[in-house]
């Protein structure tokens, strides 16, 4: 019942309190957790506390295998080849001084801080601020044009493989949002995909990257990056063209995450933010899993 109440939370983006409230309130919620109403609701400190207790095991990661051996189990097997991409997942600002910005970076813990238990604990010391780039049109002399615009960002990056075949997040892992994309992908992908086709944008593109794949039998299909000073030729541009036709399956996934479940991490620290970013994961899993089941099932 308390892993269900972690994966409503994930789907409805809910605090502690307002779970407990929204599990007393709504009658589909006490169906999904076969309460009934006579019985008593767990309150925010039992939601946090086994939540606290999932970090401290680590249990996400054992919980997310072993729902990979039920889609074995259940013909979903990993196929196809996999696509890798990494997102940004947004956590409360902090407003730091400069002083204590150089003194977080140096992993050092700020000198006022020391004498203010209350306000440390409040710090999230693992999140980093980073710059997103987003696209946006322009109007010039008539003319509609996208250009990037820097956006700021802070918290910490979901990095995700899913397999081409059925869309399932396969591998994960979570950094501070300053990590580079692209030192993570050995850290993503699945061993047990049956294709060896890697997909993935320019971020993952580094000799040391191609290296690895080829010496572990992948096969890159990773973005290839404009030469410096020289526009990209008409060949390199219609493969990427092609690759971003398939490597487009991933932003679908992090969009659902950020769109529909409202993902945002609510915690201190990267434990607690893997934990929470990694239930999303699993919760974005199991729907993935009844959508395709329900086209499975005969009109």
């Amino acid at each position: 019942m308390m892993f269900k109440i972690m994966v409503l939370q994930a789907l409805y983006s809910l605090s502690d309190d307002q779970a407990e409230f929204q599990i007393q309130d709504r009658l589909s919620f006490m169906r999904f957790l076969r309460l009934g109403l006579g019985d008593r609701v767990p309150d925010a400190k039992t939601i946090w506390l086994f939540r606290e207790h999932l970090t401290q095991a680590r249990a996400v990661e054992n919980l997310f295998a072993r729902f990979d051996k039920h889609l074995s189990k259940a013909g979903y097997l990993a196929m196809g080849g996999q696509i890798v991409d990494a997102t940004i997942v947004a956590a409360p600002k902090q407003r730091n001084t400069d002083a204590e910005k150089a003194d977080i970076k140096a992993g050092k813990v700020p000198d006022e801080w020391k004498n203010r238990p209350g306000k440390l604990r409040q710090k999230d010391r693992d999140a980093r601020w980073t710059v997103k780039f987003s696209k946006a049109k322009a109007d010039e002399e008539g003319k509609t044009k996208q250009r990037d615009i820097a956006v700021p960002a802070f918290g910490y990056k979901n990095h995700a493989s899913i397999d081409r075949r059925h869309g399932f997040i396969r591998g994960w892992n979570v950094t501070n949002a300053s990590a580079y994309d692209g030192a993570q992908l050995r850290n993503v992908l699945d061993k047990n995909n049956t294709g060896s086709t890697v997909w993935a944008d320019t971020a993952y593109r580094s000799k040391k990257n191609e290296a690895w794949l080829e010496k572990h039998g992948y096969f890159s299909d990773i973005h290839h990056k404009k030469p410096k000073g020289r526009p990209m030729s008409e060949a390199m541009a219609r493969a990427n063209g092609r690759r971003s036709k398939i490597r487009a399956f991933v932003e679908h996934v992090f969009a659902q995450q950020k769109a529909r479940m409202g993902l945002f991490v609510r915690t201190i620290g990267i434990a607690r933010a893997r934990t929470k970013i990694g239930i999303a994961n699993l919760a974005y899993k199991l729907t993935r899993y009844v959508w395709h089941q329900g086209r499975s099932v005969p009109a």
